[in-house]
Protein backbone atom coordinates (compact mmCIF):
# COMPACT_ATOMS: atom_id res chain seq x y z
CA UNK A 1 0.00 0.00 0.00
CA UNK A 2 2.68 2.38 0.66
CA UNK A 3 3.78 2.48 -2.56
CA UNK A 4 0.72 4.57 -3.60
CA UNK A 5 2.38 7.37 -1.78
CA UNK A 6 5.10 7.79 -4.30
CA UNK A 7 2.59 9.63 -7.02
CA UNK A 8 2.25 13.43 -6.51
CA UNK A 9 -1.15 13.06 -5.56
CA UNK A 10 -1.25 9.55 -3.53
CA UNK A 11 -4.68 8.43 -3.08
CA UNK A 12 -4.05 6.76 0.04
CA UNK A 13 -2.94 7.87 3.86
CA UNK A 14 -1.89 6.24 6.17
CA UNK A 15 -5.50 6.30 7.90
CA UNK A 16 -6.17 3.90 5.35
CA UNK A 17 -3.99 1.27 6.03
CA UNK A 18 -5.34 -1.08 7.78
CA UNK A 19 -2.15 -3.14 9.03
CA UNK A 20 0.59 -2.37 11.69
CA UNK A 21 3.82 -0.90 11.22
CA UNK A 22 6.68 0.32 12.82
CA UNK A 23 6.96 4.38 13.59
CA UNK A 24 9.69 4.01 11.41
CA UNK A 25 7.67 3.12 8.17
CA UNK A 26 5.59 6.18 9.35
CA UNK A 27 8.61 8.43 9.09
CA UNK A 28 9.61 6.51 5.77
CA UNK A 29 6.67 7.26 4.57
CA UNK A 30 6.50 10.62 5.15
CA UNK A 31 10.01 10.75 3.41
CA UNK A 32 8.57 9.47 0.65
CA UNK A 33 5.53 12.25 0.35
CA UNK A 34 8.10 14.99 0.59
CA UNK A 35 11.43 14.04 -1.27
CA UNK A 36 11.25 15.59 -4.33
CA UNK A 37 12.85 12.73 -6.41
CA UNK A 38 9.64 11.07 -6.26
CA UNK A 39 7.27 13.81 -8.31
CA UNK A 40 7.39 11.16 -11.48
CA UNK A 41 5.14 8.24 -12.60
CA UNK A 42 7.06 4.87 -11.63
CA UNK A 43 7.53 2.56 -14.53
CA UNK A 44 8.95 -0.61 -13.09
CA UNK A 45 10.30 -1.37 -16.93
CA UNK A 46 12.28 1.45 -16.64
CA UNK A 47 15.86 1.10 -15.53
CA UNK A 48 15.91 5.06 -14.83
CA UNK A 49 12.94 5.25 -12.71
CA UNK A 50 14.61 2.51 -10.54
CA UNK A 51 18.13 4.67 -10.04
CA UNK A 52 15.69 7.42 -9.51
CA UNK A 53 13.88 5.48 -7.04
CA UNK A 54 17.21 4.77 -4.95
CA UNK A 55 17.05 7.95 -2.68
CA UNK A 56 13.83 6.49 -1.25
CA UNK A 57 14.74 3.02 -1.02
CA UNK A 58 17.54 4.53 1.01
CA UNK A 59 15.57 6.32 3.50
CA UNK A 60 13.56 3.16 4.05
CA UNK A 61 16.12 1.40 4.60
CA UNK A 62 17.65 3.58 7.13
CA UNK A 63 14.83 3.54 9.30
CA UNK A 64 14.36 0.14 9.66
CA UNK A 65 12.78 -1.43 6.23
CA UNK A 66 14.94 -3.86 4.26
CA UNK A 67 16.16 -2.59 1.01
CA UNK A 68 15.38 -5.51 -1.27
CA UNK A 69 12.15 -5.89 0.52
CA UNK A 70 11.03 -2.79 -0.06
CA UNK A 71 12.36 -3.04 -4.01
CA UNK A 72 10.39 -6.26 -4.52
CA UNK A 73 6.84 -4.97 -3.01
CA UNK A 74 7.41 -2.16 -5.35
CA UNK A 75 8.42 -3.46 -7.99
CA UNK A 76 5.87 -6.67 -7.92
CA UNK A 77 3.06 -4.14 -6.93
CA UNK A 78 3.69 -1.43 -9.77
CA UNK A 79 4.02 -4.27 -12.56
CA UNK A 80 0.86 -6.11 -11.90
CA UNK A 81 -1.07 -2.46 -11.28
CA UNK A 82 0.25 -1.26 -14.14
CA UNK A 83 -0.58 -3.91 -16.86
CA UNK A 84 -4.09 -4.26 -15.05
CA UNK A 85 -4.93 -0.66 -15.26
CA UNK A 86 -3.17 -0.29 -18.62
CA UNK A 87 -5.34 -2.97 -19.83
CA UNK A 88 -8.63 -1.17 -18.42
CA UNK A 89 -7.92 2.11 -19.13
CA UNK A 90 -7.59 1.08 -22.90
CA UNK A 91 -10.80 -0.21 -22.84
CA UNK A 92 -12.27 2.97 -21.66
CA UNK A 93 -10.36 4.94 -24.42
CA UNK A 94 -12.09 2.08 -26.90
CA UNK A 95 -15.58 3.27 -25.47
CA UNK A 96 -18.00 6.10 -25.71
CA UNK A 97 -19.40 7.08 -22.14
CA UNK A 98 -21.72 9.53 -22.47
CA UNK A 99 -23.09 9.34 -18.89
CA UNK A 100 -19.56 9.29 -16.87
CA UNK A 101 -19.93 5.54 -15.93
CA UNK A 102 -16.00 4.92 -16.06
CA UNK A 103 -15.12 8.83 -14.68
CA UNK A 104 -13.46 7.26 -11.83
CA UNK A 105 -10.68 4.94 -14.43
CA UNK A 106 -7.82 7.79 -13.63
CA UNK A 107 -4.65 6.23 -14.92
CA UNK A 108 -2.54 8.15 -12.62
CA UNK A 109 -4.19 6.10 -10.11
CA UNK A 110 -1.44 2.98 -8.48
CA UNK A 111 -4.25 0.10 -8.59
CA UNK A 112 -7.70 -0.04 -10.66
CA UNK A 113 -9.20 -1.74 -7.66
CA UNK A 114 -9.70 1.92 -6.97
CA UNK A 115 -11.63 1.96 -9.26
CA UNK A 116 -15.72 2.03 -9.69
CA UNK A 117 -17.16 -1.36 -11.30
CA UNK A 118 -13.53 -3.24 -10.57
CA UNK A 119 -13.40 -5.97 -8.30
CA UNK A 120 -10.09 -7.36 -6.97
CA UNK A 121 -8.86 -10.08 -4.96
CA UNK A 122 -6.94 -9.98 -1.85
CA UNK A 123 -3.54 -9.78 -4.03
CA UNK A 124 -5.24 -6.58 -5.69
CA UNK A 125 -5.59 -8.67 -8.76
CA UNK A 126 -8.59 -7.69 -11.40
CA UNK A 127 -11.58 -10.58 -11.05
CA UNK A 128 -14.82 -8.53 -12.19
CA UNK A 129 -15.48 -5.82 -14.56
CA UNK A 130 -19.13 -4.93 -13.93
CA UNK A 131 -20.33 -2.66 -16.67
CA UNK A 132 -23.65 -4.42 -18.16
CA UNK A 133 -26.35 -1.74 -18.99
CA UNK A 134 -24.55 0.94 -18.61
CA UNK A 135 -25.21 3.02 -21.98
CA UNK A 136 -21.61 2.07 -23.46
CA UNK A 137 -20.80 1.95 -27.38
CA UNK A 138 -17.35 1.24 -28.69
CA UNK A 139 -15.25 -1.75 -29.21
CA UNK A 140 -13.72 -4.40 -26.98
CA UNK A 141 -10.08 -4.43 -27.25
CA UNK A 142 -7.34 -7.38 -27.26
CA UNK A 143 -5.71 -5.82 -24.05
CA UNK A 144 -8.52 -7.41 -22.25
CA UNK A 145 -6.86 -11.03 -22.42
CA UNK A 146 -4.40 -9.36 -20.36
CA UNK A 147 -6.21 -9.75 -16.93
CA UNK A 148 -5.22 -13.46 -16.03
CA UNK A 149 -7.50 -13.37 -13.02
CA UNK A 150 -10.57 -11.70 -14.37
CA UNK A 151 -13.42 -13.95 -13.37
CA UNK A 152 -16.49 -12.38 -14.55
CA UNK A 153 -16.49 -9.82 -17.70
CA UNK A 154 -19.70 -8.15 -17.71
CA UNK A 155 -20.79 -5.83 -20.81
CA UNK A 156 -24.40 -6.74 -21.51
CA UNK A 157 -26.87 -4.35 -22.71
CA UNK A 158 -24.94 -2.01 -24.34
CA UNK A 159 -24.04 -0.75 -27.64
CA UNK A 160 -20.66 -2.52 -28.00
CA UNK A 161 -19.73 -3.20 -31.61
CA UNK A 162 -16.79 -4.64 -33.67
CA UNK A 163 -15.73 -8.05 -32.96
CA UNK A 164 -14.70 -10.35 -30.05
CA UNK A 165 -11.05 -10.51 -29.58
CA UNK A 166 -9.54 -13.83 -29.59
CA UNK A 167 -7.42 -12.65 -27.01
CA UNK A 168 -10.52 -13.21 -24.32
CA UNK A 169 -9.32 -17.03 -25.04
CA UNK A 170 -6.40 -15.72 -22.68
CA UNK A 171 -8.57 -15.37 -19.46
CA UNK A 172 -7.81 -19.04 -18.03
CA UNK A 173 -10.08 -17.60 -14.96
CA UNK A 174 -12.91 -16.54 -16.84
CA UNK A 175 -16.33 -17.91 -15.36
CA UNK A 176 -18.97 -16.03 -17.10
CA UNK A 177 -18.61 -13.87 -20.44
CA UNK A 178 -21.62 -12.51 -20.55
CA UNK A 179 -21.60 -9.81 -23.93
CA UNK A 180 -25.29 -10.06 -24.79
CA UNK A 181 -28.08 -7.33 -25.90
CA UNK A 182 -25.13 -5.37 -27.67
CA UNK A 183 -24.10 -5.28 -31.47
CA UNK A 184 -21.02 -7.28 -31.95
CA UNK A 185 -20.51 -8.98 -34.98
CA UNK A 186 -17.97 -11.03 -36.81
CA UNK A 187 -17.75 -14.89 -35.34
CA UNK A 188 -17.12 -16.71 -32.17
CA UNK A 189 -13.13 -16.88 -31.81
CA UNK A 190 -12.01 -21.11 -31.33
CA UNK A 191 -9.54 -19.47 -29.01
CA UNK A 192 -12.93 -19.28 -26.13
CA UNK A 193 -12.90 -23.31 -25.75
CA UNK A 194 -9.22 -22.53 -23.75
CA UNK A 195 -11.37 -21.54 -20.65
CA UNK A 196 -11.72 -24.19 -19.24
CA UNK A 197 -13.22 -22.27 -16.01
CA UNK A 198 -16.09 -20.43 -18.02
CA UNK A 199 -19.51 -21.84 -17.43
CA UNK A 200 -21.46 -19.00 -18.52
CA UNK A 201 -21.28 -17.70 -22.54
CA UNK A 202 -24.15 -15.47 -23.24
CA UNK A 203 -23.64 -13.90 -26.41
CA UNK A 204 -27.29 -13.83 -27.83
CA UNK A 205 -29.12 -10.87 -29.67
CA UNK A 206 -25.92 -9.69 -31.19
CA UNK A 207 -25.28 -10.01 -35.09
CA UNK A 208 -22.65 -12.94 -35.05
CA UNK A 209 -21.84 -14.97 -38.14
CA UNK A 210 -19.71 -17.93 -39.33
CA UNK A 211 -20.14 -21.26 -37.01
CA UNK A 212 -20.44 -21.69 -33.36
CA UNK A 213 -16.62 -22.85 -32.41
CA UNK A 214 -16.71 -27.23 -32.21
CA UNK A 215 -13.95 -26.41 -29.32
CA UNK A 216 -16.17 -25.23 -26.71
CA UNK A 217 -17.57 -28.82 -26.83
CA UNK A 218 -14.03 -29.49 -24.53
CA UNK A 219 -15.70 -27.07 -21.73
CA UNK A 220 -17.89 -29.37 -19.31
CA UNK A 221 -19.77 -27.09 -17.72
CA UNK A 222 -20.31 -24.55 -20.32
CA UNK A 223 -23.72 -22.79 -20.62
CA UNK A 224 -24.24 -20.96 -23.78
CA UNK A 225 -26.85 -18.88 -24.90
CA UNK A 226 -26.84 -17.78 -28.87
CA UNK A 227 -30.09 -17.33 -29.52
CA UNK A 228 -31.15 -14.43 -32.10
CA UNK A 229 -28.29 -14.20 -33.91
CA UNK A 230 -29.48 -14.71 -37.35
CA UNK A 231 -26.74 -15.32 -39.40
CA UNK A 232 -25.02 -17.56 -36.79
CA UNK A 233 -24.54 -21.24 -37.97
CA UNK A 234 -25.22 -23.93 -36.04
CA UNK A 235 -26.40 -25.68 -34.19
CA UNK A 236 -23.72 -28.13 -34.04
CA UNK A 237 -23.31 -27.97 -30.31
CA UNK A 238 -27.33 -28.84 -29.15
CA UNK A 239 -26.73 -31.70 -26.89
CA UNK A 240 -23.10 -31.26 -26.42
CA UNK A 241 -23.49 -28.52 -23.95
CA UNK A 242 -26.11 -27.07 -22.05
CA UNK A 243 -28.43 -24.07 -23.68
CA UNK A 244 -29.41 -21.59 -21.08
CA UNK A 245 -31.99 -19.22 -22.02
CA UNK A 246 -31.84 -17.37 -18.76
CA UNK A 247 -30.46 -13.90 -19.47
CA UNK A 248 -33.09 -11.21 -18.74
Amino acid sequence: CFTALLFPKPILSLKSIHFSFPISLSLSLSLIRTNPNTRFLFNPTNLRSVKNMAPIFTSLSLFGIPLILTLTLTLTHFAHANSEGDALYTLKRSLTDPDNILQSWDPTLVSPCTWFHVTCNQDNRVTRVDLGNSNLSGHLVPELGKLEHLQYLELYKNNIQGTIPPELGNLKSLVSLDLYNNNISGTIPPSLGKLKNLVFLRLNDNRLTGPIPRELIAISSLKVVFENNPRLEGPELLGLVSYDTNCS
